[in-house]
C-alpha cells in the first residue's frame, strides 16, 4: 500500500506583508500536486496538521483547501487529516460525518477513543488502519481521560494511546501533529518553529508498534528515532531560515508485508517565487543583479560594508522589482559605531542599532517595511543613543529607548503626522 505524506500547509500565510494565496505561491503548489498525485494514484493522502496558518482562516484559504480535497476526491483517493495547533479543530472537522462519506476523514479535537480509517487490503499483505491524532494540549487530555496525573505532553501520548484497542499484529499507521525527538535532541530550526525549540516535546519511543507514523509540527524534513517515523516538513519555504533545510515537500511511503521494510520517497515541487539570500557588498550585489538577471524571486539582502541610505533601499528594491522579485528583507551588518559590548541575545554586536530599530518596527507592524522617514530617524536615534554614557545600565536601556521611539513613531502615524 502506498501513501503520500504532507503536512504543514498553513494555507493562508502572509509572508513580509505578501499573501501566498493572492501571490499565487499556495494556489501553485496545490495544483502541482495534485497533477502528482493524479500521476502516482496512491492509496491515501495523510496531511498531518497545520492545514490552515491560523485558527479562523480567510475565505480564500478556505477555498484553496476546498479545491485541493475535491481535486483528491474526484481520483478517489481518501484523505486523513487531522488539526495542528495552528488550526481550529472544530471549524476544521465541521460537517466531518458527511465528509467521511465522501472519503475525507478529519481528526478536529482530541478524543478518548482516537478517530481511526482501516482501508481493506490492496496489495495482498493485509489492511491498514491509519490513526489520525490532532495537536495535543496535556490539560485537554487530563479533562479528556479524567486523569490528573497527566503534567506533560509524553504523558498525554502515552495514556491516550494505551486506551485504544490497536491490534499491532497488523499494519497501523499514525498521524500526529507534535514536537517529536530523540534522546531530549531536537533537530535545528529558527524562524518560523523558533517557539516550537523546547515546548510539548515527547520521545520517538512513544510510538513503538506503529509501521509508520506521519508527523507534522516541524518544517524541515526528517525522521526522529528510526527511519519510520518521520516529519514531511512544509511545502513551501515560510522563513528565510528554511532556505537552509532540506528539500522538502511530499513523502511517498509504501508499506509492504508486516515487519519488512518501509519505503520512504521524499518528493519536491519547485516554488513559483523560489526564496535567496544574498549577502556582500552593495557594488558586489548590484553586480550579481547586472549578471543574473534571476527572475520571480523572494529575497533577503545583507548589505555588509554600509549602512541602508533609503536611496540604497530604493535602487536594491527598485532593482529587483524590475525583475518580478520581492526583496522582502534590506538589512545590513556594517557598523560605523562601536559595538556596544554588553548587550547579549538577539541584541548582538552583530547588529547595528538603527537595524535593531526597524527590525522592532516590522514586528510591531506585521512585517511592514520603514519608510525613508522612519529610517532617517532610526539612524538619528542610534546616533544619539551611542553618544550617551551607558556605563551603568546601557543593556537595560537600549530596549526600553527604543520602545519608547517606536511609541511615539506609532502614535504619531495613528495621528495621520
Amino acid at each position: 500500500m502506498k501513501f503520500l505524506h504532507i503536512a504543514d500547509l498553513h494555507l493562508g500565510k502572509t509572508l513580509y506583508g505578501v499573501s501566498l494565496i493572492d501571490n499565487q505561491d499556495q494556489p501553485y503548489w496545490v495544483e502541482q500536486f495534485l497533477k502528482k498525485a493524479q500521476e502516482l494514484l496512491p492509496d491515501a493522502v495523510l496531511i498531518a496538521g497545520d492545514i490552515y496558518d491560523r485558527g479562523a482562516p480567510s475565505g480564500e484559504a478556505v477555498a484553496l483547501l476546498n479545491r485541493m480535497l475535491t481535486g483528491l476526491e474526484e481520483m478517489g483517493i481518501p484523505i486523513l487529516m487531522a488539526a495542528g495547533n495552528h488550526d481550529s479543530g472544530k471549524r476544521l472537522s465541521f460537517a466531518g460525518d458527511i465528509l467521511a462519506k465522501q472519503g475525507v476523514y478529519i481528526a478536529g479535537m482530541a478524543e478518548r477513543e482516537i478517530a481511526h480509517v482501516t482501508i481493506p487490503e490492496r496489495d495482498g499483505s493485509g489492511e491498514v488502519t491509519f490513526w489520525l491524532l490532532p495537536y495535543l494540549f496535556p490539560a485537554i487530555v487530563a479533562q479528556t481521560l479524567s486523569d490528573d496525573s497527566i503534567g506533560d505532553y509524553e504523558s498525554a501520548m502515552r495514556k491516550l494511546l494505551a486506551r485504544q484497542k490497536i491490534d499491532f499484529s497488523g499494519r497501523n499507521v499514525l498521524l500526529a501533529h507534535q514536537n517529536v525527538t530523540a534522546g531530549g535532541r531536537e533537530a535545528p530550526r529558527g524562524g518560523s518553529e523558533s517557539m516550537v525549540g523546547g515546548v510539548g516535546q515527547m520521545d520517538y519511543r512513544v510510538f513503538d508498534g506503529f509501521d509508520y507514523v506521519a508527523l507534522g509540527h516541524i518544517h524541515a524534513s526528517y525522521s526522529v528515532g528510526r527511519r519510520e517515523v518521520r516529519y514531511a516538513g512544509s511545502p513551501l519555504c515560510y522563513h528565510f531560515d528554511e532556505i537552509r533545510q532540506p528539500a522538502k515537500g511530499l513523502l511517498l511511503v509504501e508499506l509492504g508485508e508486516k515487519g519488512s521494510d518501509v519505503n520512504i520517497t521524499p518528493m519536491s515541487i519547485g516554488p513559483l517565487h523560489p526564496m535567496r539570500e544574498i549577502r556582500g557588498a552593495y557594488e558586489d550585489i548590484l553586480d550579481t543583479l547586472e549578471q543574473e538577471k534571476t527572475r520571480g524571486e523572494y529575497l533577503k539582502i545583507v548589505v555588509t560594508d554600509r549602512r541602508i541610505t533609503p536611496e540604497i533601499s530604493e535602487t536594491l528594491r527598485g532593482s529587483f522589482a524590475g525583475l518580478d522579485s520581492i526583496v522582502m528583507e534590506l538589512s545590513s551588518k556594517f557598523q560605523e559605531f562601536d559595538a556596544v559590548s554588553s548587550l547579549t541575545g538577539e541584541y548582538s554586536r552583530e547588529k547595528a542599532l538603527e537595524d535593531y530599530f526597524a527590525e522592532l518596527y516590522r514586528e510591531r507592524k506585521g512585517e511592514a517595511q520603514p519608510d525613508k522617514k522612519d529610517l532617517a530617524l532610526f539612524r538619528f536615534a542610534a546616533e544619539q543613543t551611542l553618544a550617551r554614557d551607558f556605563s551603568e545600565k546601557r543593556e537595560e536601556t537600549l530596549e526600553k529607548d527604543a520602545g519608547k521611539l517606536l511609541a511615539y513613531i506609532l502614535e504619531q502615524e495613528a495621528r495621520g503626522e
